[in-house]
């Protein structure tokens, strides 16, 4: 069995247990080394201000000492920050295994539903709904098509012969309409007011030639 099998072949609820059961103990372990360490800070800060008062009080050796002893407190300062980072890095890993776990669970979980529905509905079921469909709506079609169809005397009626006596009677409708008068517009008189009536033009003076024409018609009327 693959390392994959053992660790996802386990029941769900087991599975979720040890996970969970391991980030807490880890986060235990990180709020100690947490607490250590600060207390190795103040222990390296108490060092460092003691070295200064053996420097002020020009006890060289006493100083010394206390410089030594603040560093050894530094290096286990560093070595519990080396722990926690493995920590993290541990808690890290485990939630992205625990995330994988219930997404390889639920996927999973997803195929045997689809694997019952595809029991439960096979394809021979499929082809054989679908037939009987087919087979009810030609049979409808077949009865809709049977109550449209005209009964009695209307069955024997010509339809390309009613088709073109009533293109006949469309013609001849438009030819009445176009042999019809055009009626002519009404006229409206117009009305000019008596101040703005259009002035008759004055009656011409007879000319010489109209008083010779007039003598020359005289003369042969006689």
């Amino acid at each position: 069995m693959s390392m994959f099998n053992r660790i996802f072949g386990k029941p769900k609820e087991q599975a979720n247990s040890n996970a969970l059961a391991t980030l807490d103990k880890l986060n235990e372990t990180l709020d100690m080394l947490e607490k250590k360490e600060k207390v190795l800070e103040k222990k390296a800060a108490a060092e460092l201000e003691r070295a200064k008062e053996f420097s002020k009080a020009k006890n060289k050796r006493a100083a010394i000492q206390s410089l030594k002893r603040k560093k050894l407190y530094e290096q286990q300062i560093e070595q519990l920050g080396n722990f926690q980072l493995r920590i993290h890095d541990q808690m890290i890993m485990l939630e992205a295994a625990k995330a994988t776990t219930e997404t390889v669970d639920a996927l999973r979980t997803g195929a045997a539903a689809m694997k019952a529905m595809q029991k439960a509905t096979n394809i021979d079921d499929v082809d054989k709904t679908m037939d009987e469909i087919n087979e009810q709506t030609e049979n409808m079609k077949q009865i809709q098509d049977a109550l449209s169809a005209p009964l009695g005397a209307s069955a024997d009626f010509d339809e390309d012969e009613l088709e073109a006596e009533l293109e006949e009677l469309e013609g001849a409708e438009l030819e009445s309409q176009l042999l019809e008068p055009v009626a002519a517009p009404p006229v409206h008189p117009v009305h000019v007011p008596a101040n703005k009536q259009p002035a008759r033009p004055a009656p011409q003076k007879a000319t010489a030639e109209d008083d010779e024409l007039a003598a020359l018609q005289a003369e042969m009327a006689l």
